[in-house]
């Protein structure tokens, strides 16, 4: 079953709405899966049907919803510029009062996954919000700007190498400030992971997907802030 629904930021009761899917059997968990900077499009929401399809109760949540309600862009350089804008409107702490909300509104196990812009959210996640039990970030281009808040949950990290929006020195800045933390590299470039993307890489999709089920997998009694 799919849905939106409607949830209230904790930190000044934002209303705003969240793409949900429940799996059509056997529930591993919840999962709070953050979109790119073009909103919750049909890529975002089929990403949805399919983690649902693997057991998780999946919440989409649309982050922009304060700057622009409903926004869903093109995979276009308009589109591009208009998803930078509004993820540059979106201060951290608001996107942390948002995706507390939906963790809140999952029962446990919750894991977090993150693209692109929600790579970064992804971060925060990890590093803020109790109640997460494990989270996956792909290419987070904007991870430096949280690189000082360290993870407090499991988390791993999937890069492209050949992207050009996250050199090898951002790559190699997180891997120097968090040496035990896994950070997998594959022959790709952004936003390989989706299939409406010129850069997808099938081989790297499948394989940072596994590692991401293998994530949640082993951290799947985890039902708290423990790490």
């Amino acid at each position: 079953m799919e849905e939106t629904v409607r949830l209230a930021s904790p930190l000044d009761g934002f209303v705003f709405d969240a793409f949900h899917v429940r799996p059509p059997e056997a529930r591993r968990g919840g999962l709070v899966l953050i979109q790119e900077i073009f909103g919750v499009t049909d890529p975002i929401r089929d990403l949805a049907r399919g983690f649902a399809a693997d057991g998780y109760e999946v919440l989409a949540p649309a982050l922009f919803d304060r700057q622009a309600p409903g926004f869903a862009a093109g995979y276009d350089a308009e589109g591009v510029a208009r998803g930078r804008a509004l993820s540059e409107a979106a201060p951290w702490s608001e996107v942390e009062g948002d995706l507390r909300a939906c963790v809140a509104a999952l029962a446990p196990p919750v894991f977090v996954v993150g693209y692109c812009w929600g790579g970064t959210a992804a971060w925060l996640a990890a590093a803020r919000i109790e109640g997460v039990a494990a989270v996956s970030s792909y290419y987070g281009r904007r991870i430096p700007e949280l690189i000082g808040e360290a993870p407090a949950r499991p988390l791993i990290c999937h890069f492209g190498r050949t992207d050009p929006s996250i050199p090898a020195k951002t790559v190699q800045q997180i891997r120097d400030r968090f040496p035990d933390l896994p950070v997998h590299v594959y022959e790709a470039g952004h936003g390989f992971a989706s299939e409406r993307r010129s850069d997808h890489v099938a081989d790297a999709a499948r394989l940072a997907r596994l590692r991401t089920l293998q994530l949640f997998h082993r951290n799947a009694g985890i039902r708290s802030d423990d790490p």
